[in-house]
């Protein structure tokens, strides 16, 4: 097995190989707009480092989200780019659970990344494996009262102490954590999922509500 995970659902871009046993190799740079410009060499670097060939690989592991359209999209285009041409599965792992796997944490907390428009994207969880909620995106203040007490990680959570005064790291998703997650339930014999965005609400972009199509005669 030589997993290649990545995900760009957050402001990180981040890359890790996994053998099997555990990452060999990994790379993440926070840069919100450059995941574009920087997932590729991050694979090429990771791959380095590892000293393999990219037709060694035998899966693909891509973060699904949620996270913004523009972000997100670079990932699992690549992810799904690699597996066609390398024929090999291409599995989606929730970018929120990647998170709440990286805490580590035992008793029940919430997983938050910052949506922008002072939201966020955010769900419950049982323990660092067990997620109680789906993904949801909401402002902070209206879901405060589910929230109270809870200790939570990521950066939605950072970026809003009122509603989430328990918040800590890690403040990003990783690649290697994904990964570990990933190699985790399928060494289980759980069936992963192709990867499917999660992008939860519209992209910024839209067509002009008074937009006039024009048609020749």
């Amino acid at each position: 097995m030589l997993l290649l995970a990545l995900d760009t659902a957050t402001p990180a871009v981040t890359v890790a190989l996994h053998d099997g046993d555990d990452v060999i190799a990994s790379s993440s740079q926070v840069d919100a707009r450059r995941h574009g410009e920087l997932l590729l060499p991050a694979v090429d670097r990771v791959l380095a480092e590892a000293g393999l060939r990219l037709d060694a690989v035998t899966g693909i592991v891509a973060g699904t989200g949620p996270g913004p359209y523009t972000g997100l999209r670079v990932g699992l285009m690549t992810a799904d780019t690699f597996g066609l041409a390398l024929g090999v599965p291409v599995h989606g792992v929730c970018t929120l659970d990647g998170l709440a796997y990286a805490a580590d944490l035992e008793g029940p907390f919430v997983v938050a990344t910052d949506a922008r428009r002072k939201e966020v994207y955010w769900a419950r969880y049982a323990d660092s494996r067990t997620r109680l909620t789906e993904p949801a995106v909401d402002r902070p203040a209206d879901i405060a009262d589910q929230v109270k007490g809870v200790p939570a990680v990521g950066a939605g959570a950072l970026l809003y102490p009122d509603t989430f005064p328990q918040a800590h790291e890690p403040e990003h998703v990783s690649a290697a954590a994904l990964a570990r997650l990933a190699v985790e339930r399928l060494k289980a014999g759980e069936e992963l999922p192709a990867p499917r965005p999660l992008y939860l609400r519209r992209p910024d972009a839209q067509v002009p509500k008074n937009y006039k199509v024009v048609t020749p005669k």
